[in-house]
């Protein structure tokens, strides 16, 4: 188990394990859910990092056909 100290102003020392294990840097943001007695610390992902995260290989579609498609998908929903 990892442990960190807390400083009079309330601030502490992420571990080098957990910064490695969340892929968090200097600068990024995490957020904390208090879960009972518990604080689940969780990497706040900006969603730049998710541009051409997901690759479509087929052709163009337009704005109408993708209207459509959603039409289509919540009318039988």
């Amino acid at each position: 188990m990892l442990e960190s100290k807390i400083t009079a102003k309330g601030q502490t020392t992420i571990p080098k394990a957990v910064r490695d294990s969340l892929s968090i840097q200097a600068g990024d943001k995490v957020r904390y859910a208090i879960i009972g007695e518990k604080v689940l610390m969780l990497p706040v992902r900006p969603t730049s990092r998710l541009f051409r995260s997901l690759k479509y290989e087929g052709p163009a579609i337009s704005l109408e056909d993708m209207d459509d498609i959603i039409a289509e998908a919540t009318a039988e929903g």
